[in-house]
């Protein structure tokens, strides 16, 4: 009966509002999720499960919300995508090199949601550093999809959004770099928020291209998404780069909302005929479209011609920051280090050599190249300027219009072991997800039905720049609709 129970939550409030009547308590729900992550291991979405730690934790949240002194997030249980840090637990970005570290602090995510009294359940599979698009490039095997096991999770943060897709954990911490958070919760059916750069605190991730790294939240609902940003939004000194834009109350405003207020929509054409776009994701966006227009609100198509650049532009940077980021894995300061080595210059070699897989070695030599003397102005210097045309492309259509809508995949889960031999063809998987990533500005991923064989679809929706709680409260009136 407990279990019936708490698989019919379908927003946290209501399963606070059980917990604070005593209907449920917190330790019959992490007993819950144990039972549910034990009984599918093999989706292979939890690297670890830190089961003693949050029983113990469970009693201590209860004892708080029996004596109404409870944080926000007082028994909702959460798990950690395996590249951000949690004090006195490992952490390897799901990477041979990182096998075995354990964290010396706690990325500030996770001190955040840990003072409000969330509960932490483990750490979660991911594309090795963050890299990859469908969950395959980890040291520890791929994520399989909850919905059919034979298809890909996405990609970078599939343990994340399989784990709530499959009511592993109630929701999880991720991060998004060029649509690592959106992508996946595509192919899972749930909500995946990339927040505005700079809106939530790096501190304590590792890092994969610094200048678009952001930690976001994979929820359920859009009222679990607001709530999850709210209680990690906000300044950190230890992260130069956080925005001190003050942090509204994100899950209020949402509640709040009326959804009555109509909007001005901007869909981008190009998205809809570009090459390889499936035609039953074509159809889902169109049926959207016109689902908007219905309601009263006025969506019209835009241009948007650097669409054929956001992928390149994209990766010559990423990759770019990425060799440097991860120079210092080298088995002298940090990480893996080869027994077959008899030099420092042979340790450094056969260190990285061995301790990274293909696809990171991969970008570390594509950034190297495109950052080395004779290249740099030829690929670095054209994609920042790039990069500049395309913030300032989608900040003007930001102007006239309060949203942009696109579909978030050209296509829906494919099957594990697809992925072509061409990186290339894998890289524009993405071409839908990087254009907020590159301009910097919020976007959600938000469930859009199924196709006929059943796998989830997605429409992503961008906002202005920190403007995140307008883009979740018309998200909730999209799943509304």
């Amino acid at each position: 009966m407990l279990t019936q129970k708490i698989k019919s939550y379908t927003t946290f409030s209501d399963l606070q509002q059980d917990l604070n009547a005593g209907t449920v308590r917190v330790e019959d729900l992490v007993n819950y999720y144990l039972g549910r992550i034990e009984e599918y291991k093999r989706l292979n979405a939890f690297l670890e499960v830190f089961a003693d730690e949050a029983l113990a934790k469970a009693a201590e949240i209860q004892a708080k919300i029996d004596n109404g002194t409870a944080g926000k997030l007082a028994g909702m249980i959460i798990g950690l995508k395996d590249n951000i840090s949690f004090k006195g637990h490992k952490m390897s970005a799901s990477s041979k090199i990182l096998d075995g570290y354990e964290a010396v602090y706690s990325a500030t995510v996770v001190e955040r949601i840990l003072q409000e009294d969330a509960i932490i359940i483990g750490r979660l599979n991911c594309d090795e550093f963050a890299m990859g698009a469908s969950n395959e490039t980890s040291y520890f095997g791929p994520v399989k999809n909850y919905i059919d096991e034979t298809k890909v999770s996405g990609g970078s943060s599939g343990g994340s959004a399989v784990a709530v897709q499959a009511d592993l954990c109630f929701a999880s911490l991720a991060s998004d770099t060029g649509g690592s958070i959106r992508q996946p919760a595509a192919f899972c059916g749930v909500f995946g928020l990339k927040p505005t750069y700079a809106r939530v605190s790096r501190y304590g991730v590792v890092a994969y291209a610094s200048s678009f790294d952001q930690v976001g939240p994979i929820a359920k609902s859009v009222e679990d998404v607001a709530l999850l940003l709210e209680v990690i939004a906000g300044r950190d000194a230890h992260d130069g780069t956080s925005s001190s834009v003050p942090v509204p109350s994100y899950a209020s405003i949402v509640a709040n909302y009326n959804c009555s207020d109509k909007k001005r929509i901007a869909y981008i054409e190009e998205t809809l005929h570009a090459e390889g776009l499936d035609p039953e994701i074509k159809a889902n966006t169109l049926a959207q479209i016109e689902n908007l227009k219905k309601e009263g609100h006025t969506v019209e198509p835009v241009s948007f011609e650097y669409l054929d650049y956001v992928v390149a532009a994209y990766y010559i940077l990423t990759t770019a920051e990425a060799s440097s980021n991860l120079a210092r894995y080298d088995g002298v300061h940090y990480g893996y280090r080869s027994d077959q080595s008899a030099d420092l210059i042979s340790t450094y070699k056969k260190s990285r050599s061995e301790g990274f897989g293909d696809e990171v070695k991969r970008r570390i030599m594509l950034g190297t190249f495109v950052l080395s003397a004779g290249y740099y102005d030829a690929y670095y210097s054209k994609a920042q300027k790039a990069r500049r045309l395309i913030k300032e492309k989608m900040d003007h259509i930001l102007e006239d219009y309060d949203f942009i809508i696109t579909p978030t995949t050209p296509a829906p889960a494919f099957n594990i072991g697809e992925e072509p031999s061409d990186p290339m063809v894998m890289y524009l998987a993405d071409i839908f997800t990087v254009g907020a990533s590159l301009a910097g500005l919020p976007a959600i991923s938000l469930p859009s039905g199924n196709n006929q064989a059943g796998l989830p679809l997605g429409l992503q929706v961008i906002g202005r720049r920190y403007k995140e709680e307008d883009l979740l409260a018309f998200s909730k009136c999209i799943q509304k609709i």
